[in-house]
């Protein structure tokens, strides 16, 4: 398979999520569920640029690969980021129209990330969320952590946020271990945790997710995702 085919792949497969109406459905943010997902990430994620040194975000120039509509980099501008040095990169053009309507101060541009449109060592932090995990083209996944590590500044970070097992739910997905990340992105430093209680299990928790959600998350083997920083050498 070369990494064309697996462009037109992706974009069909995120056609048929479009179709399906998943945004509003199972990853409706109005869901108890996915919203202590992404409580719990954020808190988490927060704590860890803490103690690596890169709070504040202030100065930082950051990225997200595979930005969607913009809800993270909207998130990072909450945490204190500059608008102006916020930038968003993803395959999809509807997701990058969406984007600029929602957050007109943040830079969105449409792109494969196997070529971003970025000189070297541009960025002190990049953001790769559930992309990695949706790429069953094992050529691709190198060509994009490869410029990833390209526009990367020594000692800047990922941030990483991915299926670590594959999803019984979806044959879309394909789980990242370690060492596959190990793989990908040799030469840094790796700050990982288990994290996200099975999402089909979250979000299905209604009036008792409060009580419950910290409860399951404490077992291991309902964690279906890693999160974490990984520090460029």
């Amino acid at each position: 398979m070369d990494t064309g085919s697996e462009v037109d792949r992706l974009k069909f497969v995120y056609a048929e999520y479009g179709e399906r109406g998943f945004s509003k459905t199972k990853w409706a943010a109005t869901n108890r569920g996915n919203q202590a997902i992404r409580q719990e990430r954020e808190r988490k994620l927060h704590s860890f640029l803490d103690s690596a040194g890169f709070l504040p975000l202030a100065d930082k120039r950051i990225l997200d690969v595979g930005c969607g509509t913009g809800e993270f980099l909207s998130t990072l501008q909450r945490w204190g980021a500059e608008p102006e040095n916020l930038f968003g990169n993803d395959l999809l053009p509807e997701r990058i129209r969406r984007a600029r309507q929602r957050f007109p101060e943040i830079t969105f541009q449409e792109g494969n990330a196997e070529a971003l449109p970025f000189d070297d060592n541009s960025f002190d932090l990049i953001a790769v969320f559930t992309v990695i995990s949706s790429i069953l083209d094992q050529k691709m996944a190198h060509n994009i952590s490869r410029e990833i590590g390209r526009v990367l500044r020594s000692r800047g970070a990922v941030l990483w946020y991915d299926f670590r097992i594959n999803s019984l739910f979806n044959k879309h997905v394909r789980g990242i271990r370690r060492e596959r990340i190990c793989t990908l992105f040799g030469g840094y430093d790796l700050r990982l945790v288990s994290t996200t209680v099975l999402p089909p299990l979250a979000r299905r928790l209604g009036p008792l997710t409060d009580v419950l959600y910290s409860c399951l998350a404490s077992l291991p083997f309902l964690r279906t995702h890693h999160l974490g920083l990984l520090i460029k050498r």
